[in-house]
């Protein structure tokens, strides 16, 4: 089969630049995609609160679990308070990367980028095991293939998201809500049992490990305010997603955020105070959201029901991060600290590239540490967190800089919370750091040295291309051959100009073309290109869909079409020449053209190389 029907039946059909507006997000499906991270924390960040206390404090740990929920719903609160003032102010997305670059300058930002990716990808890997998790409480012969079945997870995800917005908000938006219902159900009907007197404690038979060991202390609520704020991921994916709302973007993210709160308050909130009502602790081959669910209903419909939407609103979890990350690395794409490629909009207008390494980083993540949820933890939260802190205190900066209307209350808030945050960062770090959270020391900063290092690549790549100071005259065609001749346009560069007297050399007959990918692009190119009079007509051809191959074969096969005889219809490429990073930032169109165009039996291709090198001046000087 094809290679394009294969991807159409995968992904459905391609869609137009025109359908973007209708790939957006509503306010109904807006929640589920976005809350998913979030609501679906309840079932592993109060599983995770018990954890840091049982092993020191036995069954008394449940008395306390509500105690250190009602903490951590307090930063949640602050947290929305504080994100709905950023979305206001920073309504093209890219929350804390964004504020940071804004109000503290490029090293910030990249601090927060990075750790906003390392939350991302987490965000998955951990969802997806809690995910396996909850189906071996339900199923426990499924245990030895718990990596395998996250990993398949991962890849249904992925077919998901890169089908597009639209179609994933419908086919992840229903599941979440179905979670949310069945919780909530679980929730009303056990503290009306409690209120009854029919719903008693779970009996744990005088487990010796669960005998009580210790009172609760300022170190062991630490410990469990640092896991349970596990459960603040996902809050932030409003903020860095805006432009991915329908308009008025910023008044339906801020109302999705605000849902999605109050949602969150709701299952949290009851979850860790049912907890404690049940007494209940974490043990071997089963969840405490299971033990939950089995006092209140029993072992009927509604708990293998609940257990169920719980897999899957775990697996689906992972879906905000699919929704964030691509944003995210579209918009550093744009500011030139990572790849270019990962600002390209794939044939469902998604951010494909961003999809795809989010896949495989996670995959790896799940295979490395064989999908264990608490293995994984320690790595989530703390770089979180920084973001959150990142944000807020640029936010407050903000405030004081511009005194807007109402900015002694905003910066209230914002400073207040970029404490609250900062603390529990720095709570995290200290009480995750010895399981592994030392690692995101190592991790972060290598992302941001990476980002720098990219940036400095684009940086002098385009200073040694670009025509400012470049003092260019037209040749006149000087060839009496009249065979025609394209000659392949991407943008105003020397490379380009290069090709462009190649092919006077050799034709007097000569069309420049130029697949139109984005508008913007175009209409910039078309003025450069009146400008700096070339003497050659520019020919535009549309690539509705963002695929140049397509519609570049279509025009090659009229050309051809048009030519008599044994004529051949050559066509000019550029190929810029350079370093391994040179291969590594750039993706090499002009190969894959020529091999495309490889199979029309009237086309030459000839590609014109043009070195890309740094002078050591450059080098020097490119830091500034």
């Amino acid at each position: 089969m094809h290679h394009k029907k294969i991807k159409t039946l995968l992904l459905g059909e391609a869609l137009t630049d025109d359908a973007l507006s209708h790939e957006k997000l509503s306010r109904i499906w807006g929640l589920p995609i976005m809350a998913s991270d979030a609501v679906s924390s309840v079932a592993y960040a109060v599983e995770e609160m018990l954890y840091a206390m049982v092993p020191l404090m036995g069954l008394l740990a449940s008395r306390y679990v509500g105690v250190t929920g009602a903490a951590v719903i307090l930063l949640l609160l602050i947290l929305v308070m504080s994100y709905s003032q950023t979305i206001t102010k920073y309504p093209k997305g890219g929350g804390a990367y964004d504020v940071s670059k804004d109000n503290f300058g490029r090293g910030t930002a990249l601090a927060a980028a990075s750790c906003l990716i390392v939350g991302y990808i987490l965000t998955v890997a951990v969802s997806v095991a809690s995910a396996g998790a909850a189906i071996v409480a339900a199923y426990p012969a499924a245990a030895p293939y718990k990596t395998a079945v996250s990993v398949v997870c991962v890849l249904i995800l992925t077919l998901g998201n890169l089908r597009g917005m639209s179609e994933s908000s419908k086919i992840f938006g229903i599941p979440t809500y179905i979670f949310i219902v069945l919780m909530g159900l679980m929730l009303v009907t056990g503290f009306a049992r409690w209120f009854a007197g029919n719903l008693r404690p779970i009996d744990y038979g005088g487990h010796a490990g669960l005998l009580p060991q210790e009172s609760l202390t300022l170190m062991i609520f630490m410990r469990a305010f640092a896991s349970g704020c596990s459960g603040l991921t996902g809050v932030e994916a409003v903020s860095n997603t805006v432009p991915q709302f329908r308009d008025p973007p910023v008044r339906t993210a801020k109302h999705v955020l605000y849902l999605l709160g109050a949602v969150i308050v709701f299952l949290f909130g009851g979850t860790s105070f049912l907890a404690g009502t049940l007494g209940v602790v974490p043990v071997e081959n089963t969840t405490v959201i299971s033990q939950m669910a089995e006092a209140v209903f029993g072992k009927g419909i509604l708990f293998f029901a609940l257990q169920a939407s719980t897999a899957l609103i775990l697996v689906l979890a992972a879906n905000t991060a699919y929704n964030g990350m691509p944003v995210l690395l579209s918009i550093l794409a744009h500011d030139r600290y990572v790849p270019k490629q990962f600002s390209h909009r794939g044939a469902k207008l998604s951010f494909s590239n961003g999809i795809i390494l989010i896949s495989a980083v996670s995959v790896a993540l799940l295979v490395i540490f064989k999908a264990d949820t608490h293995a994984l933890i320690p790595f989530y939260a703390f770089g979180v967190l920084v973001s959150f802190t990142l944000s807020q205190a640029g936010m407050f900066v903000k405030w004081l800089r511009d005194k807007e209307p109402g900015w002694q209350y905003k910066s209230l808030i914002n400073g207040f919370g970029a404490l609250v945050t900062l603390a529990a960062s720095v709570v995290v770090f200290a009480m995750k750091f010895a399981a592994g959270a030392w690692v995101i020391g190592i991790v972060v900063p290598l992302l941001m040295w990476f980002m720098h290092f990219t940036h400095k690549n684009y940086h002098d790549y385009e200073d040694t291309i670009s025509l400012d100071d470049h003092d260019y005259h037209p040749k006149e065609m000087r060839s009496p051959n009249l065979k025609p001749c394209i000659v392949l346009i991407h943008g105003m560069s020397r490379g380009e100009l290069a090709a462009i007297d190649y092919a006077m050399d050799i034709s007097g007959n000569i069309t420049a073309l130029h697949v139109s990918r984005t508008p913007q692009h175009t209409e910039h190119l078309k003025k450069r290109w009146e400008k700096m009079k070339i003497g050659i007509p520019l020919t535009v051809i549309p690539a509705p869909h963002r695929e140049i191959l397509e519609p570049l074969n279509d025009y090659i096969t009229r050309r051809e079409e048009e030519i008599a005889g044994d004529e051949k219809l050559t066509v000019v490429l550029i190929k810029y020449m350079g370093s391994w990073r040179y291969k590594m930032f750039h993706n090499n169109t002009s190969l894959y053209i020529e091999n495309y165009l490889s199979r029309h039996p009237k086309v030459v291709t000839v590609l014109v190389s043009y070195t890309y090198s740094v002078p050591k001046r450059r080098k020097r000087q490119s830091g500034r």
